[in-house]
């Protein structure tokens, strides 16, 4: 996971360049995102791209990376 995007560990396949809708709940609070798929890796996940994140929650996101960079 970055600032960028993330990798989604799925048996449920996208086409490439498919847009994603993702929110999920963190530590620091509600994220809600918008991505496109840029890589498939079948059986494994997808690589995705962020295309978009909703203002009042970019500030979760920095928070959540600065705690993941801590904790590594």
């Amino acid at each position: 996971m970055s600032l960028g995007g993330l990798f989604l560990e799925t048996p449920t396949p996208r086409n490439l360049g498919s847009a994603v809708n993702l929110e999920f709940l963190i530590e620091e609070g509600q994220i809600r995102a918008d991505a496109v798929v840029m890589r498939v890796e079948p059986g494994d996940g997808l690589a995705l791209k962020f295309t978009g994140v909703i203002d009042e929650d970019r500030s979760r996101l920095a928070s959540l990376m600065n705690r993941l960079r801590q904790s590594s």
